[in-house]
């Protein structure tokens, strides 16, 4: 891919190679991010079309402040939080309660599961419903952070909140996915045993 102020004079150009490269690169980690918060294939391929259509119409707008990855992930976060508003307009997507530590009441311990077992379909099956139960403000840093491997201070930009919030809220996101694995992995850990 070429530089990021090549690519972005580009696409103020109206190059539609830097319009494809572009869409190449990022079209699929958007794609991942919309399902992940919305649960609805059809809905995330509509955030990557206005989130693309967005680019076109606001390029020029762009002043680079950030990177231009950072804001389509921006722009593809704010679209789907609509979408889901539009869906459960009382849904407080950026309430978080300081005072709500949540300790996990199962644990298990992760070396007596056998890796095969961990990465079989009906464990990753299992890891993904875990994911999709979380709140919407946890499933969006989990997913930029660890399935999408931003950095702290990239999804902190994307989300509009502080980098000590995005460590809040993703190591709130690891404590309750260790707990809803750790049911389903001590479950079948007593199943093996007996």
């Amino acid at each position: 891919m070429m530089d990021e102020r090549a690519l972005v004079s580009a696409l103020k150009a109206q190059d539609p190679a830097a319009l494809a490269q572009l869409f190449e690169h990022y079209s699929d980690k958007l794609y991942r991010l919309a399902v992940s918060l919305l649960h609805d294939e059809q809905q995330a391929d509509g955030v990557v079309q206005n989130t693309f259509l967005s680019l076109i119409t606001h390029i020029d707008g762009f002043e680079g402040r950030s990177k231009l990855g950072t804001w389509l992930y921006r722009v593809a976060y704010n679209e789907s939080m609509m979408r889901l508003r539009r869906v459960k307009p009382e849904l407080a997507l950026d309430d978080v309660d300081d005072e709500d530590v949540f300790m996990p009441a199962s644990l298990v311990d992760w070396q007596t599961v056998p890796e095969a077992v961990t990465e079989s379909q009906e464990a990753q099956t299992e890891m993904e419903r875990a994911v999709a139960s979380l709140k919407p403000d946890l499933r969006a840093v989990f997913t930029l952070r660890d399935v999408e491997e931003l950095s702290t201070r990239e999804t902190a930009e994307i989300l509009g909140i502080s980098e000590s919030l995005v460590k809040v809220r993703l190591h709130r996101a690891r404590l309750a996915l260790r707990e809803q694995l750790s049911i389903y992995f001590e479950e079948y850990v007593q199943r093996m045993q007996s």
